[in-house]
């Protein structure tokens, strides 16, 4: 799940605002005792969750429409919110995973709600409620979309009842997501002994590399990228780093980064851990020091983590940059604008062609948002998904889970931008439908010939 935050409920956000300095964090813990200040019980804005807190540990509870359960994950902390805190009025705190992730508001609530220990069963019809109940309540720009979540519940219940079995159950609820082209809806479930895995929302490219071999599929279609990046964009004089997640190198007077995923960049790291990826940035903008121009590749980026994107991006301005502003669905909340600050180590800022596609998405979106955030940046190829929102886990009683996105992002100006694309300075045809295999390194070296000529 990538890095979640709170931002501003207001129509525009006021990225200008002046700055003040924040409250510092207090663990939740110390010595394995919580805080006496967070004892208690406590509901998010947006999200779903309520959290009681004892003197020993926190237990995570999932709300919506009125029902509400003890998560069934065996982990004490599963969505990672509670490592520490600060009081943000009477009534009111902020819970997050340490200082620099995810910020989450909370209210505290009188007492745990009867619901919250009820023990009536959770039965098939209840689950499909609850999944609809959450999505009403949580799904970024529903009207806009012309979801009509009552509509669906309706259809939904109609499929199912108290003594459905997992086959009904499965259907009442793909009913409810039916044609949601969205990347971050997901459900997961067993039927008759057999997994099951609903993932909607593929990109277009993707749908015909699918069609186009159905055998080989994807696999094969990676294979091809990955030779025409290292053999044919940098005649393999290129580097292969970071558990295989960036390509790099100098292509005469035009540095080269491509990055495939936005984490995961060591086996023995943690998928959000940046250090291995440190290292690799360290020496390619060093490499990339005098050149004209920068090409950073994320046509084929698939998401990850903000945190990372933040890191990448930082590669490439000299001051401080606000990108952009988002907020939990439901939430009144103050604005928190998410900022790209310089990095530490060897940047490059001058002028930079970032590259997109409709595969590119979430952190791999967000991470554009950075990036022209930049005067010194503009963006090339084609529209990115249009789901920057993370994504929401979404555990069920009976062992199921089902996921959601459930954040507005916000741009400068205050537009909002969940389900809509990010759009390029100068549109170009990364993956031509009639060369899927090699077309892109076609397009890149030709990317480069046009900024060798000045055209771009």
């Amino acid at each position: 799940m990538k890095s979640l935050s709170l931002a501003a409920a207001a129509a525009v956000v006021a990225f200008a605002a002046p700055a003040f300095a924040e409250s510092p964090f207090w663990s939740v813990q110390t010595k394995g005792v919580v805080a006496s200040e967070l004892r208690g019980v406590w509901k998010s804005r947006g999200y779903g969750w309520i959290v009681e807190f004892g003197p020993e540990g926190g237990k995570l509870f999932q709300t919506a429409g009125g029902a509400c359960y003890a998560d069934p994950r065996r982990e004490p902390d599963p969505d990672g919110i509670m490592g520490v805190w600060r009081a943000e009025g009477q009534g009111t705190i902020t819970l997050a995973g340490d200082p620099a992730a995810t910020r989450y508001l909370f209210d505290r609530l009188p007492s745990l709600p009867t619901a919250c220990g009820s023990t009536a069963t959770w039965t098939p019809d209840r689950i499909v409620a609850f999944a609809a109940d959450t999505f009403a309540e949580l799904y970024p720009r529903s009207a806009e979309r012309g979801l009509d979540w009552p509509a669906r519940r309706a259809a939904a219940m109609a499929k199912i009842g108290p003594q459905a079995d997992e086959a009904q159950l499965w259907a009442a609820l793909a009913e409810l997501m039916a044609g949601l082209d969205d990347p971050h809806v997901e459900l997961h479930g067993v039927v008759a002994g057999a997994q099951r895995d609903l993932e909607p929302g593929v990109a277009p490219t993707l749908s015909r590399v699918h069609a186009a071999d159905p055998d080989g599929g994807e696999k094969a279609w990676l294979q091809a990228y990955r030779d025409g990046v290292l053999t044919r964009i940098l005649a393999g004089k290129g580097r292969q780093a970071a558990n295989n997640r960036i390509f790099w190198g100098r292509i005469d007077d035009i540095g080269y980064l491509n990055v495939v995923t936005m984490g995961a960049f060591a086996r023995n790291a943690a998928p959000d851990d940046p250090r291995p990826l440190d290292a690799v940035l360290d020496e390619a903008l060093a490499a990339f020091a005098g050149a004209r121009a920068v090409v950073v590749d994320v046509s084929n980026n698939r998401g990850g983590y903000d945190t990372i994107s933040r890191a990448i991006a930082g590669r490439f301005t000299d001051q401080p940059r606000p990108a952009y502003a988002k907020i939990a669905v439901g939430a009144k909340a103050t604005a928190q604008t998410v900022t790209v600050e310089p990095a530490r180590g060897p940047r490059f800022t001058g002028p930079v062609y970032l590259v997109t596609s409709d595969i590119t998405v979430s952190a791999g979106e967000t991470f554009g948002l950075m990036m022209k955030a930049m005067p010194n940046v503009k963006q090339v190829g084609g529209v990115t998904h249009g789901a920057y929102s993370d994504q929401l886990p979404k555990p069920l009683p009976n062992g199921w889970a089902f996921a959601l996105p459930a954040e507005l992002y916000k741009a400068p100006d205050g537009r909002d931008l969940e389900g809509k694309g990010l759009a390029p300075d100068q549109p170009m045809v990364i993956f031509p439908a009639d060369d899927l295999a090699g077309g892109h390194a076609k397009a890149i070296e030709a990317l480069l010939a046009e900024i060798r000529r000045g055209g771009r």
